[in-house]
């Protein structure tokens, strides 16, 4: 495993940070996995398996890292085994002679290890006083001879505001990859919530209305008369389950139980449902 060191020191000189042994009270947390494909529940041809481990570490200059790696749970081939390494570093800062004027930034990479010619990275920023976020994702060859290639691929950004209240926030996004750009603005009423999301194709409005303590209903509809319906239903204090209508496309179940996840999405053809894909996930914690 020499590469997880290698990829944390590429990763922390993004944001000027020193490379220094972590905090031993780094917390660990390994997660599983199971994905069903196809609505082949008979045989474990139709499992995909998978362990998460991430852990996390307080560095020199109030670095924080966050680093995992994902493994195959059902291949015996040790070189198939890890299949994607991330790694994620973030900093807050002060602006000079304003200590109560702060900034954060954090950087990401990932490495598809099965697939190592390039590295995906994501950059953020996030200055709370005056309520704006910033986001930039890309990838970069994995040789330096070849860093010239290196390509951001989306953009956006996040400005907020509070109103009597209320929040509006105005999302400005691009896709670089697409040429194509879209807004997206929301405006938060506590119990109401509208999501505008336009671009110079599509326009599509989404309204979420929570109906009491243990339900909301968020029906999306788009220009092109399009409609999705989401129910939100709480069960528990950990407990809750989201079930999402695509007409003639798919229906999405989502039930959340403390450590437990678990994603059921049903493909549409007409009246008749084929290709069921579920999904479980648990954290296993020490």
């Amino acid at each position: 495993m020499k590469l997880l060191p290698s990829l944390t020191l590429s990763y922390l000189a993004v944001i000027g940070a020193d490379a220094t042994a972590p905090n031993p009270a780094a917390n660990s947390r390994p997660q599983l996995s199971i994905t069903i494909h196809d609505g082949n529940f008979t045989d474990i041809e139709g499992l995909d398996p998978t362990i998460t481990w991430e852990n996390t570490a307080l560095l020199n200059n109030d670095v924080a890292l966050e680093y995992g790696i994902d493994l195959s749970a059902r291949t015996t081939n040790l070189a198939s085994l890890p299949r994607r390494i991330w790694g994620r570093a973030s900093r807050t800062f002060s602006i000079p002679n304003n200590d109560q004027h702060t900034f954060a930034l954090s950087s990401r990479l990932e490495l598809d290890v099965q697939s190592m010619d390039r590295i995906d990275f994501q950059i953020d920023g996030d200055d709370d006083d005056s309520d704006l976020k910033l986001r930039i994702v890309g990838s970069a060859p994995t040789e330096a001879r070849h860093i010239r290639r290196a390509r951001v691929a989306f953009l956006e950004f996040t400005k907020g505001w509070e109103n009597d209240g209320n929040r509006i926030t105005v999302n400005p996004r691009y896709h670089v990859g697409r040429g194509r750009g879209d807004v997206v603005v929301t405006y938060d009423a506590d119990d109401t919530l509208i999501r505008v999301t336009a671009s110079g194709d599509d326009q599509e409005v989404t309204i979420a209305q929570k109906l009491n303590e243990e339900n909301m209903i968020s029906p999306t509809i788009g220009s092109d008369g399009a409609l999705t319906l989401a129910w939100d239903r709480k069960l528990g204090e950990d407990s809750s389950v989201r079930t999402t209508l695509n007409p003639n496309r798919s229906v999405d179940v989502e039930f959340r139980d403390a450590a437990w996840t678990a994603n059921v999405n049903f493909p549409m053809d007409d009246k008749d449902m084929r290709g069921a894909t579920v999904q479980m996930k648990r954290d296993i914690k020490f």
